[in-house]
């Protein structure tokens, strides 16, 4: 059978870059294995193609969650990505690495201190190619900001390519409601409220994949990609000391079943899904849980799949005069073809769009030590994501509370890898997290109220002006929330005496040699904004400890 220093399973937003660092070594073979296809969908490269591929069996998982009482029974959308570049091929490009006391907590949840923010900031910039940085630029950058940022990497963020009228005036109200303006969500206090800056090149999305894989990996003799395989189990042999080595991989492939060994690491980055999936599938997990399930306890270990967390966002709409929004520009073929024409032309306009364009972070109620709630601010309204936008101009100012207190938990619901897992994240299951909901509405009303917006008449559509108490809007947040699709945690890592940890703070499994789990899936807690970026910056670390390893 074959064999590969080392084995990586999934070539998401971890697995490449992963695969780039590892492969770099001439001297180890490694081996990447993607459940999806290749990412030569036109519509992954287009930004605003982001609405043909979520829901697009060809390049999402199609998970639905389960009925969640938080939602009021309701079952939401929860989009993965299934092709290479992971999630990244249809995500929002959002860059953003959160706040600084994000990671300061990581290093009191895990006792490490080398995952407080200091030590974290250069794996960030490692891979970081800033647009600040390029050459063309007129005014060279500020040593503050050569401080905190990076140019050079794979990691590609560049400006948005358009602007709104609509979106300016929130700005401008958001500033006239106390928060400030700001440039730089990145800089460890992401406080402000501004334009997001985006994960593209010259106008196209720029994932993992191409970051990562291309050209680089593709070259190297010592490097080799399957696609359109899943992983079934991990193969587990017991070792002298009585723990469990994984000793490779059973691959489910297009002309059967297939088994690979690794002589160095298996490094899991299937996600906060598909992670606890192999991990549970192979018998590593709740040990109640996997004999209910029909699967043999190879190692019980509780944590595996609990700990779920998410950033829930409640979307307010707003219905405007006096300027057009996306709404009504595509209300007519000569209007799709004028957007079509000008991104052809110039690369710019609607079809540039990231599905945000606004961001701002700010506190739900004053006397917070730090912001505790973001916007995803967008020129646009429709009833549920997929639904055709409203025939009038609107805006939409959505809104997360970014440290949710409610846990969910992701488990197999049988020993069939073709069978999806049942998600329940929870939402809203804490009073914290509904206090947060009903203030977070508040706000929003509080921002729209002020002058910057008065001349566009906006008039509140969704919740409704007739909902006001805070049991009210906390109700009404379960009617109307969705997922912003940033699940982590399911894998955390946590000190040596925490039970509940899968990992410890070098990712490694609790219990297993040679394993690994290298994915968003080990975030201890959720990050203060979007969690692909910090993903990377996760990667970055784990293959410094790997080639480490391997060297002794």
């Amino acid at each position: 059978m074959p064999t590969f220093d080392y084995i990586i399973i999934g070539a998401g937003t971890a697995g490449c870059l992963l695969a780039n660092r590892l492969s770099a070594d001439p001297h180890r073979r490694v081996l990447l294995l993607e459940a999806g296809g290749r990412d030569d969908y036109h519509w992954i490269h287009v930004p605003v193609g982001y609405l043909h591929c979520i829901g697009n069996p060809r390049t999402d998982w199609l998970y639905q969650t389960e009925a969640d009482p938080g939602l009021n029974g309701r079952s939401l959308r929860y989009p993965r990505g299934k092709v290479l570049g992971g999630s990244s091929s249809i995500n929002g490009m959002i860059y953003m690495r959160g706040q600084s006391r994000d990671y300061d907590r990581w290093a009191q949840e895990t006792g490490d201190a080398g995952w407080g923010w200091q030590d974290c900031l250069p794996y960030f910039k490692r891979h970081e190619d800033h647009w600040r940085f390029d050459a063309k630029q007129a005014e060279p950058v500020s040593a503050e900001f050569a401080a905190a940022h990076g140019g050079g990497g794979e990691w590609r963020i560049e400006r948005q390519r358009l602007r709104w009228d609509i979106l300016d005036a929130f700005s401008q109200a958001a500033q006239q409601a106390g928060i400030p303006a700001t440039d730089d969500f990145n800089r460890g206090d992401n406080e402000g409220v501004g334009y997001f800056e985006v994960n593209q090149r010259k106008g196209l999305r720029w994932n993992t994949a191409k970051a990562f894989l291309r050209p680089t990996c593709y070259g190297r003799p010592n490097f080799e990609m399957w696609t359109g395989v899943q992983v079934s189990r991990l193969l587990l042999e017991p070792m002298p000391d009585g723990r469990q080595r994984c000793a490779g991989v059973e691959v489910v492939t297009p002309h059967g079943i297939e088994t690979v060994r690794a002589s160095g690491e298996v490094l899991l980055s299937a996600g906060s899904i598909g992670s606890v999936q192999v991990l549970q599938l192979s018998g590593i997990g709740p040990g109640e849980l996997l004999q209910d399930k029909g699967v043999t306890v190879q190692h019980h270990l509780p944590g595996v799949g609990e700990n779920l967390q998410d950033h829930l966002q409640i979307r307010s709409v707003y219905q405007v005069s006096g300027t057009r929004t996306l709404n009504t520009m595509v209300d007519s073929w000569w209007g799709k073809a004028r957007i079509g024409l000008e991104y052809l032309l110039h690369r710019s306009g609607p079809m540039s769009m990231a599905p945000s364009q606004l961001g701002a972070f700010t506190r739900s109620v004053a006397g917070l030590p730090h912001p505790n709630i973001e916007y995803h601010v967008q020129p646009l309204s429709l009833d549920a994501f997929g639904q055709p936008l409203h025939r009038f101009n609107a805006f939409t100012a959505s809104v997360c509370n970014l440290n949710p207190t409610s846990r969910g938990h992701v488990r197999i619901r049988s020993p069939r890898h073709e069978d999806a897992p049942a998600i329940l994240a929870n939402y809203l299951s804490t009073a914290a997290d509904r206090q947060v909901a009903a203030e977070s509405l508040r706000l929003t009303r509080h921002i729209v109220a002020q002058p910057a917006l008065a001349k566009f008449k906006p008039e509140e559509i969704k919740p409704g002006v007739q909902f006001q108490s805070d049991e009210d809007l906390a109700r009404l947040a379960g009617d109307i929330a969705t997922t912003i699709f940033h699940p982590i945690g399911t894998c955390r890592m946590g000190r040596d005496d925490d039970p509940m940890s899968v990992v410890d703070s070098r990712l490694r499994v609790r219990g297993v040699s040679g394993l690994r789990v290298v994915d968003a899936s080990v975030m201890p807690s959720i990050t203060s904004g979007n969690t692909n970026s910090p993903t990377l910056m996760i990667a970055e670390r784990a293959a410094e400890w790997i080639r480490a390893s391997a060297v002794a």
